[in-house]
């Protein structure tokens, strides 16, 4: 089984977002018994809390579930427990070193998957409200993400 853990800092916007996208595009393709999708924020502002209401609407728009998502905090135990570890902007990767006292070349942006992007941080709809520029972002992240997977586990 290959994990996939999207991290943000409050885990009810972009990274259950980017949980839920990138889970549709792995179902589509009949993948989601070899990979594995969750999501967590650095802070633990919103434990157990559903994803924001703009992130719902966004994914509902689209016809993508986000059904029983609930928020979590990122522990250091997921260093060992997921083999990709995206994250949506730089801060998060900090944060994330700081928890696992360490760095590690599993920690990646989502955005630094995209060759043609000139944003490389996702940026967070909760303060901006543009949760359709976020969807937009992280849709094109999750189809290289996959894209990335695929090649590199020979799916």
């Amino acid at each position: 089984m290959i994990n996939v853990v999207f991290v943000c800092l409050g885990n009810i916007c972009r990274s259950p977002m980017a949980e839920a996208v990138f889970r549709s595009m792995v179902q589509a393709d009949g993948l989601e018994k070899q990979i594995n999708v969750d999501s967590a924020g650095t802070s633990d502002w919103h434990i157990g809390d559903a994803p924001h209401k703009g992130t719902l609407e966004i994914l509902q728009k689209y016809n993508i579930s986000a059904e029983g998502m609930k928020s979590r905090q990122y522990v250091k135990e997921d260093l060992d427990a997921f083999d990709y570890i995206i994250a949506m902007d730089q801060s998060n990767i900090e944060n994330m070193e700081a928890i696992q006292d360490r760095q590690s070349p599993k920690l990646i942006k989502l955005l630094d998957l995209i060759p043609d992007v000139s944003q490389k941080d996702v940026p967070d709809p909760y303060f901006t409200g543009d949760f359709d520029e976020t969807y937009e972002l992280v849709t094109k992240g999750c189809q290289e993400l996959l894209r990335r997977i695929k090649i590199e586990n020979k799916l």
